[in-house]
This record gives structure tokens, C-alpha cells and sequence, in this order.
């Protein structure tokens, strides 16, 4: 159940969503109108690229949608199971992300596509840290499942079901961080062009650090209430 969820999952999706939202505002402006933290937009131009026999086009989007996929795959071998457990690797993947980050900043300011890959492996290593919950399901680079989600809960609303608040609250605090993240990352962008990453990647790495702190102070409280 959703009531199960610990607070911080919805502090950190909020801000991860902001992440994303701002990562996607700056490869929508400054790559080709290309976004980077998801893959259907991607998926149908490698179609359309290939149709129109640009190879250079098409080798580029299949560029970022394996690298969207690798950082996916990353996350899926260093983490087990499918619930949230405190003390999991999600520091170490924040840090990694991070530096992915930061790394895209210098390939994309001198011209190398290799920088939006390394972006958009960013936002799937983001996107698979954090999986299914107790029934929940949290992604944080795209919001087209969350709308989904929310909406089938509307639709049992009206037909008479439970409504989820927490659940609903948690969609919402997505979906505006999203939102939030991509008027972020269009002034930021507008301001100091790609450099605009390396608040997403400060971002990231400020949480990584707050989670080892928060991790750290649960553990011993947990012992207590052990003993």
C-alpha cells in the first residue's frame, strides 16, 4: 500500500522529477529539440529519421535511447528486489549521475553528441532508481504514466472505489516538480547554455549526500527500537 511508503520517497521524487524536467528543458533547447528524459518522442524520430535515409540523424537518437537504457541497466545491477529499502545504493547512483551530468556539460559545449548521451543515460539511471513500491509506482523523467495513473484513479473515484490521497499527492508532487524542473532549466539554459547542467548535477549529488546523512542517523535509531 502507498500508506507504506516512507516520506522521504516523496520529498525525493518531487526534487528528482524537478531534475528531470529541467535535464529535459535543456535538450529540448540546445539538442535539436531533443528530449532526454524519455524515449518515446526518441523512439518515433528514429523512425522518421531513417525514413528520410538520415543516418547521422538516426544514429545520433539511437545513441541516446541505448544510453537511456545502459544507465537503466546500471541502476538494474546495483540494486536487488523491487521495494525501497533504506541503505540501498541510490547515493552511489545520485553521485553517478551527477557526474554523468557534469561530464555532458563539456562534451555538448564543444559540439560532441556523446554529451546528450551522456545525458540521457543520466535520466535512465534516475528513471530506474526508483521501482516499484507496495503498488505504487514512482517514475520521475516522464509523466505520461503518472497522468495515466492518475486518471484511472479519478475514473474509480467517480465509479464508487477508494480514492488514494497519498498516492494522488505523490503523482501530483511529480508532475509539478516536472513542470517546475522544466521552467528551471529553460531560464537557466537561456543564461548560461549548457552549463545550465550543472544545476541538475549539483542537485544530484546535494541528495546523494542528504540521503548518506539521513541513512546514517536512521540506522542507529533503528537498532534502538531493536533492542
Amino acid at each position: 500500500m502507498t500508506s507504506r511508503l516512507p516520506r522521504w520517497v516523496e520529498y525525493g521524487a518531487f526534487v528528482l522529477a524537478l531534475t528531470a524536467g529541467s535535464i529535459n528543458a535543456i535538450g529540448l533547447l540546445g539538442v535539436s529539440h531533443q528530449a532526454l528524459s524519455h524515449l518515446s518522442g526518441t523512439a518515433t524520430s528514429v523512425g522518421t529519421s531513417l525514413a528520410a535515409l538520415d543516418l547521422s540523424g538516426a544514429l545520433l537518437l539511437v545513441g541516446i535511447v541505448g544510453s537511456f537504457l545502459l544507465g537503466a541497466a546500471l541502476s538494474g545491477f546495483m540494486l536487488s528486489g523491487q521495494s525501497l529499502e533504506l541503505g540501498r545504493h541510490y547515493d552511489s547512483l545520485l553521485v553517478i549521475e551527477g557526474v554523468l551530468l557534469l561530464a555532458a556539460i563539456y562534451l555538448l559545449e564543444n559540439g560532441h553528441f556523446l554529451g546528450a548521451c551522456l545525458a540521457s543515460a543520466a535520466c535512465g539511471t534516475q528513471n530506474a532508481l526508483v521501482t516499484t513500491y507496495s503498488g505504487a509506482i514512482v517514475r520521475t523523467t516522464h509523466v505520461t504514466g503518472i497522468f495515466t495513473d492518475l486518471g484511472l484513479m479519478l475514473g474509480g473515484a467517480l465509479r464508487g472505489e477508494s480514492f488514494d490521497r497519498r498516492k494522488a499527492i505523490l503523482f501530483l508532487l511529480i508532475i509539478s516538480g516536472f513542470v517546475l524542473g522544466g521552467a528551471v532549466g529553460a531560464s537557466l539554459f537561456a543564461a548560461l547554455h549548457f552549463m545550465a547542467l550543472a544545476a541538475p548535477a549539483i542537485t544530484c549529488l546535494v541528495l546523494a549526500l542528504s540521503y548518506r546523512i539521513y541513512t546514517m542517523r536512521a540506522r542507529p535509531q533503528a537498532r534502538d527500537l531493536g533492542d
